[in-house]
């Protein structure tokens, strides 16, 4: 590093720290990424997360770079891990005793696995009453897909955002990130807190989440049906430019980098093609509307793009920014690494981690000005919490035979 590099804030863990969460046990059965994303943001906040595994581990586990599993550090971090074997009877029964005293469970089998292992909705809300249950699956509890494998890929093509990814003259492309799963992990948080929330309330009783990966992707698309109604005309791939304003692209720099602009309002475009030093395209009738400059895109681009190309990063962003232009670096890795704003605004921090020494993840999201998100454990080993969590549901003694019969592990 540098000396003008900015180093990342080390912060430790603090097991005594409690969020607005606290008290709240969930017991979560889900795998990959979309449950474990909808738990990570309430053990952020201070939920007991319990993390019931099989002998092998979740498998977000087995993703790896380099022999590490950073996707299960980072997404996991705050949970606790019981190690359980699920496909034995008994098994299932510490599942029941565990879901009778919690607020909340979240599990992302494909459906009817549950209710094969005598864990229905109806059966643990007889348990439970006032029981909050999250079912993830890829297409729904309903329907004709419900018996469909649930990958995010395949809810990326088909909600459409595959279709307008890309550029018109090439293959529609997919998210090269979870964006499937993410949407729906962030849609379910909220849900799970509102039928918390409802049961703690005048309606008083639990209910179940059918949380599907397709429904939040699709949601987001809107209104691509109502626009298609309207027109019909489909949405084309147009890369990084849009098809509701212009000028917006992607522009190389002479150094080579990239910049993002977007100039979605008159008042922009104006600052814009003053500090371009071209004030008079505004009174050119191809250019002078918003109407007018998606017609003539191309030729506004060359422009604009022209005049990028004759910077470098650091030059251009220092001349847009004196503007008032909404412009801005398209960043990497290891940009990001070293970014001033990343590091200051604590949007990554480094943690003590055994295998990497300082791990870098994601701060907290969002930020609570009164209760805000809590550090307080690394994400655990598998089975790293089986006495504690299991001894006092289960008696020592019927814990030491439950593990001499291997139903848990560890």
């Amino acid at each position: 590093m540098t000396e003008d590099t900015p180093r990342l804030r080390r912060r430790n863990f603090d097991p005594s720290a409690r969020g607005a969460l606290d008290g709240l046990r969930v017991v979560d059965l889900s795998r990959l990424v979309a449950g474990n994303l909808l738990t990570k943001v309430l053990a952020d906040h201070g939920a007991e997360v319990v993390k019931l595994e099989p002998p092998e581990g979740d498998t977000l586990r087995a993703w790896k770079v380099e022999g590490i599993s950073t996707a299960w550090k980072t997404w996991c971090r705050n949970k606790k891990s019981v190690c359980l074997n699920l496909k034995s009877s008994e098994g299932q029964v510490v599942v029941r005793r565990l879901a009778a005293s919690a607020s909340m469970l979240v599990e992302s089998f494909r459906p009817g696995v549950m209710e094969a292992m005598g864990l229905s909705p109806e059966a643990l809300l007889e348990l439970n009453p006032r029981l909050v249950i999250v079912r993830v699956s890829g297409w729904g509890q309903t329907g004709p897909y419900k018996h469909k494998p649930g990958f995010g890929t395949l809810v990326e093509g088909y909600s459409g955002f595959a279709a307008v990814n890309g550029f018109e003259d090439r293959e529609p492309v997919l998210p090269p990130m979870f964006m499937g799963d993410a949407f729906a992990g962030l849609y379910g948080a909220s849900a799970a807190m509102i039928a918390l929330r409802a049961a703690e309330g005048e309606y008083g009783r639990g209910q179940v989440l059918d949380l599907s990966l397709f429904d939040p992707i699709f949601a987001v698309m809107e209104p691509q049906i109502a626009n298609w109604r309207l027109t019909g005309r489909r949405k084309p791939r147009t890369g990084s430019r849009s098809t509701n304003t212009a000028p917006r692209n992607a522009y190389r720099t002479k150094d080579g980098g990239w910049v993002c602009l977007s100039s979605s309002t008159q008042g922009m475009t104006s600052k814009l093609l003053a500090s371009i030093g071209r004030p008079e395209l505004l009174q050119d009738e191809r250019y002078a509307t918003n109407a007018a400059r998606l017609k003539n895109w191309e030729s506004l681009d060359a422009i604009i793009g022209g005049f990028v190309a004759q910077r470098t990063m650091a030059e251009n962003l220092a001349h847009f920014d004196a503007a008032g232009v909404t412009i801005g670096p398209i960043m990497d890795a290891p940009a990001l690494e070293k970014d001033h704003y990343v590091a200051e605004h604590e949007s990554l921090i480094e943690v003590p981690d055994e295998e990497m020494g300082w791990l870098p993840m994601h701060g907290e999201v969002p930020r609570l000005s009164g209760t805000p998100g809590i550090l307080a454990r690394p994400a655990p080993k598998l089975g790293e919490h089986n006495d504690e969590i299991l001894s006092p549901a289960l008696g020592a003694e019927e814990l030491a035979r439950l593990r001499a019969a291997g139903v848990v592990h560890g």
